[in-house]
């Protein structure tokens, strides 16, 4: 299989470029960072949409390890976030274990040798260790509607905007009114000569805040470090307030509804068109929004909004569930991402043969969010359950960055050629305790239908808690929740005929035999 790495991490985002530095300062240097793309950044690469920006505050959406006292604005755009984590892979010396061009076609687990068998679009390796950083939001999604193969104008979804292609003048139809199109809507309108925006579900949003950072401030970030710290955990506080209200007590929601309400009611005068972007479900339940420019948007006269979802296309038209239809020379699909159905499940090849993707037929579950059952010295970033309705997702990949390292820990203690496989009523303790406590949430009560929710309506994407909850339990691997899998040792030929000899009556020797002995 070619070159031999202690760890192979699979992606260079947030979670990938996070990863490769806690490994660095762990003392393991014997490591690859495999990209697909030619160039580091994960999603704030892949998304370079017109008015692509973070919905959390710049001093919080960063390392705590690599804190910037120069972000521009209180919320960061695509090309700030960007910058920052090329800046990232630079300081920290990230490069030479970077590869890019690198995309994983397989990952099978070598029960014989306890390691990873990696093929890439670069070449193949092996590696003891698999760190997966593929990030839940980086592969999109597009629905399947009649008529779009047919339809002679241009199609892209958000995440792989088409630069070349010239809005101005054209008649453009937006789907969806997720976070990627309440930025896209009032960046383009001004610029298309009309938009249609299909809206299948109306989003409740929230205004912006947003505001350029004084030179005094960035001052003071730099001079006074701890005006920079006191910054991050004032924004970090106020969003663990927050969390009870989401996970437990729905109803205190309410008031923040009414602010949402009188948010748009601000922008949107038109009665009729207030009604059509009102939502029917308790706010929380999907994603909030933020925006102070969307509804003005929605208000310009060169802006339809379709309450409805796309239901066909025929020819150059598209016709809504409603029957409302639109004539248009492009389509934007703002749909989403492949989140609880990750295409990369369908590369990793288990213990037993099975794919990550046949372990989740029945929903996504993991120990801690990180590692698998059946998968031993795998480990994934963003897993099951991680994510956030409220704060930072970056707190969270800290959280299991620490989990990682003491992971890297626990293997150098026992030396040798050994690995830690989840066992499987760990991970279902594990998960039985999250799915209890997410039936108050929000996410589960609100009355939506959401990305957080799978096929079969569970929720395997939210944390049902406060970042601060989540790093505590995610501090330290604990052994018992494993199993120790080591290499049985080899004997050399001539021992084992000589050892064999004077057992005549006994059945012939096989190779058939597990290569590995477990421990408790």
């Amino acid at each position: 299989m070619g070159e031999h790495v202690r760890v192979a991490v699979v992606g260079s985002g947030f979670g990938g470029l996070g990863a490769a530095v806690r490994l660095r300062r762990e003392g393991v240097t014997d490591f690859v960072v495999l990209e697909r793309a030619d160039s580091v950044g994960g999603t704030w690469r892949d998304n370079s949409y017109p008015g692509c920006a973070c919905d959390v505050p710049s001093h919080l959406y960063s390392f705590s390890f690599a804190p910037n006292p120069d972000w521009p604005r209180t919320f960061s755009g695509q090309p700030h976030i960007r910058a920052y984590l090329e800046h990232v892979a630079d300081t920290f010396g990230l490069r030479p274990h970077i590869r890019l061009n690198h995309e994983v076609r397989m990952m099978r687990w070598d029960a014989a040798e306890l390691r990873w068998e990696i093929e890439t679009s670069g070449g193949d390796l092996t590696a003891d260790m698999v760190v997966s950083a593929t990030g839940p939001l980086s592969e999109p999604k597009l629905p399947e509607v009649p008529g779009l193969a047919e339809f002679p104008g241009k199609v892209f979804h958000s995440a792989r905007w088409d630069h070349d292609y010239d809005l101005r003048g054209k008649r453009v139809a937006m789907i969806g009114t997720g976070a990627s199109a309440i930025q896209i809507v009032p960046a383009i309108a001004p610029e298309v000569e009309r938009l249609t925006l299909f809206q299948r579900t109306p989003p409740w949003v929230m205004p912006r805040t947003d505001r350029a950072i004084s030179p005094l401030e960035k001052w003071l970030h730099r001079q006074l470090p701890f005006t920079r710290a006191a910054r991050r955990g004032l924004l970090w506080g106020i969003r663990e307030l927050q969390v009870g209200a989401f996970t437990k007590r729905p109803h205190q929601l309410g008031l923040v509804e009414s602010l949402a309400k009188a948010n748009m009611a601000r922008s949107i005068k038109d009665p009729q068109l207030r009604a059509k972007l009102t939502p029917s479900y308790r706010i929380g339940c999907k994603r909030i929004l933020l925006s102070s420019d969307y509804y003005p948007a929605l208000a310009r006269p060169d802006v339809d909004l379709v309450a409805s979802g796309l239901k066909e296309i025929r020819g150059s038209v598209l016709v809504a569930a409603d029957g409302t239809e639109a004539e248009v020379d492009a389509i934007i699909f703002g749909t989403g991402f492949h989140v609880t159905d990750m295409p990369i499940a369908d590369r990793v090849v288990g213990a037993d043969g099975r794919t990550l993707a046949e372990e989740w037929k029945d929903g996504m579950r993991s120990l801690r969010g990180a590692t698998v059952a059946g998968f031993p010295n795998w480990m994934t970033i963003i897993g099951p359950n991680t994510g956030l309705g409220n704060s930072s997702m970056i707190l969270m990949i800290e959280s299991q960055l620490n989990y990682m390292a003491d992971y890297v820990r626990q293997l150098n203690v026992l030396g040798g050629r050994a690995a830690l496989a989840a066992r499987p009523s760990a991970v279902n303790a594990w998960n039985r305790r999250v799915q209890d406590r997410m039936t108050r949430t929000v996410w589960n009560t609100g009355g939506c239908t959401s990305w957080y929710l799978d096929a079969s309506g569970r929720n395997t994407t939210v944390w049902p808690g406060t970042t601060g909850e989540f790093r505590r339990e995610t501090r330290t691997v604990d052994l018992a929740e494993y199993e120790v899998q080591r290499l049985r040792e080899k004997v050399p030929a001539a021992r084992e005929a000589a050892a064999e000899q004077p057992a005549a009556d006994a059945a012939p020797a096989t190779d058939a035999a597990p290569a590995v002995e477990g421990a408790a």
